[in-house]
């Protein structure tokens, strides 16, 4: 400690000998920092638990300058170390910390907020008067020396007689504009972007309000339709009107009231209660209407509309009828007194159409059977009140590509969202007036708006070639056709799922209790099989009640002939005509037991062109399951695309080439493909023309047959592609068909 001479000093001097005795350190070597009587420096640890090593993170320069003018210094001055890790442990953050706030606030308590202020970086030392500013700085100086703390001079201020306080200059002379903020504000370089100009916007409105903030509640000036609401008056809408429905039910089941609270803004409060005691239906009418009155009251409502069914309640509550019944005076009487809580009031009779829902309320509470023994407990719901933001999307009647074919960016899209757009828009080429889309195999396809979407998925669906598929299963058949749009799938599934006729003839699942076996084909039409659908009631109006199918197991192909009748010599003809002489003979044929499937002239005809007759087992006569699944195919499809139930037969051809043009999951391609080589044109692909059309129209007939016969030569490759797919799907189905069997020990 240093003693002061006992003279008497003047203000300034006096304040200048204490600078001088506060500040003999001028290095940092020689300060011994706080006792450890005060704090102890500690990083608590879990032994349980690994270190771990932090992500090495890149400063800006800037900042790496002053962190290394810090740690150099604090190395000189031998507070830092190196240390002689052999890898990267954390990063330097330059933030200050409160730890010398937290020390100031311990060791100078006894002149905090009196005589000093502490804050994150920074002490200030202050007084009244002058006289008063070296007794201070007397006081501080000794507490200073007592905990062996040191000033750095170079950072230090005294008598100070102005200072900067939220960007304004404080002195004597009153509250001026800080300089070095004006300098900013004209030095700021001009905004070049958008969000440089929503930035200095919003800096502008944040100081306007901080200046003038709202005092009182103002009310919305309908100059501004689109400003912002910053303040709403409390309970602003209680004075608006309510209304409320109420009404009872009696009969033998027991008495039930129910009553409906609807706010100003249409929000509805359902309220449902069962009366355990035997009353008239009157009775529990007044029940009714004094409970929407209590809760009523309750929720602090001011003014109310009630309405209800009954006549008798409602015109003695306005006093126009007198009350008879001596059982009745006491409502009247308590409806009376809870009607002069409310500032406004009225009571009107509506009509029980218009009451529906009060008068469901009762019914439904009519319904419960309640146990007297047990106390039901009220349940408390808590509601949490956040800001709800409701979206008014309007339609522009634009179709969904209109802004990248007319090269055109969306209204308010950011800079991020038309680089997003023009990214999309690389996938699209426009030839003419008709946008087209890259597919990922090169392949261009048509885009269409919403109306020609709209016939699209009707014409595939449920036109002449629809098959009414799932809506996983037509998309794809759009895709081969050459169109496109953004929602199909989810589309042609919402679609399909509104369909009528799908949602009437939906499939049906049936467990099985054998296993699972299957048959494959190694060329197109080796294996075929057999069955009959029918008799089909109604008959057609041709009189045929009988379809013969044959189902090759390879591609899936179904030849169908309707027939009045099935004949042994009918089906010979059939094999002859539809099988033999338009796809070859056939290595084998399984069908099942029937007489006219099975017989001497069918052997006969087998034996005569080398053909393998199969027939299925007596104890399981549908295990032909590919000719099964065939024929409910093709019922499916026909009960979809009648009209009348006895045009069946005109419809027979469309259904095929429905099925034919649709993608088998089995083989994940159409049977049509896998017999012809190429994907059939669709009628919808000459009313709105598809880029395969329109180039084929432009080849003559020897470019044509080329690009034919290119196409042939490819139809092995993709036969053996559907054949793979083929076996993989039979495994699939295998494992998780026999999942589902349980099987039977004798």
């Amino acid at each position: 400690m240093v003693e002061e001479e006992d003279e008497v000093l003047g203000p300034h001097q006096g304040l200048v000998e204490a600078i001088k005795l506060g500040s003999q350190e001028e290095s940092k070597e020689d300060m011994p920092g706080l006792s450890t009587d005060i704090v102890v420096h500690r990083v608590p640890l879990k032994p349980e638990c690994n270190p771990v090593r932090q992500n090495l993170r890149k400063m800006k320069p800037d900042v790496l300058i002053k962190i290394n003018e810090e740690v150099q210094k604090q190395i000189e001055a031998g507070f830092l170390i190196v240390s002689k890790y052999p890898e990267w442990v954390a990063d330097i953050v330059p933030v200050p910390k409160k730890d010398g706030k937290r020390a100031m606030v311990t060791l100078f308590h006894d002149m905090m907020h009196k005589e000093i202020e502490v804050y994150v970086d920074d002490m200030i030392a202050k007084s009244k008067a002058d006289e008063d500013h070296t007794t201070t700085f007397q006081k501080l100086f000794d507490e200073l020396r007592k905990y062996q703390l040191k000033l750095n001079p170079s950072k230090c201020t005294f008598g100070a007689t102005s200072g900067k306080l939220l960007g304004f200059i404080i002195s004597e002379e009153g509250i001026k504009v800080d300089p070095d903020k004006v300098r900013a504000i004209m030095e700021m370089p001009s905004p070049k972007t958008e969000k440089e100009i929503r930035a200095i916007k919003g800096r502008a409105v944040a100081d306007h309000l901080a200046a003038q903030p709202i005092a009182d509640y103002e009310p919305m000036r309908i100059d501004f339709p689109d400003e912002n609401i910053f303040l709403i008056e409390k309970n602003a809408r209680d004075h608006e009107t309510w209304t409320m429905l109420f009404d009872g039910a009696s009969n033998e089941l027991g008495h039930g009231i129910g009553v409906v609270l609807i706010s100003p803004e249409g929000k509805v409060f359902p309220l449902t209660t069962k009366l355990c005691f035997e009353c008239t239906h009157n009775i529990a009418e007044y029940e009714a209407c004094i409970m929407g009155l209590q809760v009523a009251c309750d929720m602090s409502i001011k003014k109310l509309k009630v309405l209800g069914d009954s006549m008798s309640v409602i015109h003695q509550v306005k006093e126009e009828w007198e009350t008879r019944d001596a059982k009745l005076v006491p409502y009247r009487q308590y409806v009376t007194k809870l009607s002069q809580n409310f500032e406004k009031i009225s009571f009107d009779h509506v009509s029980r159409e218009d009451n529906r829902m009060a008068d469901a309320l009762a019914t439904m509470a009519v319904m419960f059977d309640l146990n007297l023994e047990f106390e039901l407990h009220p349940i408390q719901i808590t509601k949490r009140d956040v800001s709800a933001y409701c979206m008014n999307v309007g339609n522009d009647n634009k179709p969904w590509y209109f802004d990248i074919k007319c090269r055109e960016y969306p209204y308010e899209a950011s800079e991020n969202d038309k680089r997003t757009i023009r990214r999309l828009a690389m996938n699209f080429f426009l030839s003419g007036e008709v946008l087209y889309k890259r597919n990922h195999d090169i392949v261009l396809l048509q885009c269409v708006d919403e109306e020609e979407a709209k016939q699209i998925m009707t014409d595939i669906h449920e036109g002449i070639c629809g098959a009414h598929a799932n809506g996983h299963m037509k998309p794809r058949k759009i895709l081969r056709s050459g169109y496109y749009w953004t929602t199909m799938e989810s589309d042609f599934i919402k679609y399909a799922r509104e369909c009528k006729k799908c949602r009437i003839y939906m499939d049906k699942i049936h467990v099985v209790a054998s296993p699972l076996h299957v048959l494959s084909a190694p060329c197109p039409f080796s294996l075929c099989g057999m069955n009959v659908i029918g008799p089909i009631d109604p008959k057609a109006s041709n009189g045929h009640r009988f379809i013969l199918v044959a189902f090759d197991y390879f591609t899936k192909w179904i030849e169908t002939a309707s027939y009045y009748n099935v004949t042994r010599g009918v089906v010979l003809k059939f094999i002859k005509k539809e099988l033999i002489c338009r796809y070859g003979l056939p290595e084998g044929i399984i069908t099942d037991n029937a007489k006219n499937l099975n017989n001497k002239m069918m052997d006969e005809l087998c034996d005569q062109f080398k053909i393998n007759h199969r027939n299925s087992t007596l104890y399981r006569p549908k295990m032909n399951g590919a000719v099964e699944a065939a024929n409910n195919n093709i019922k499916r499809i026909i009960e979809k695309m009648t009209i009348t139930y006895k045009d069946w037969h005109e419809m027979l051809p469309f259904t095929l080439h429905g099925y034919r043009t649709s993608v088998r999951t089995s083989t994940g391609a159409t049977p049509f493909s896998l017999v012809y080589g190429m994907e059939a044109v669709l009628p919808l692909e000459v009313e709105i023309h598809s880029l395969r059309v329109l180039m084929e129209a432009k080849l003559d007939e020897a470019e044509w047959i080329r690009g034919r016969y290119e196409h042939l030569n490819f139809v092995e490759e993709k036969r053996l592609g559907a054949l793979y797919h083929w076996q993989l799907y039979q495994r699939r189905l295998m494992r998780a068909y026999n999942k589902k069997v349980h099987p039977r020990s004798f």
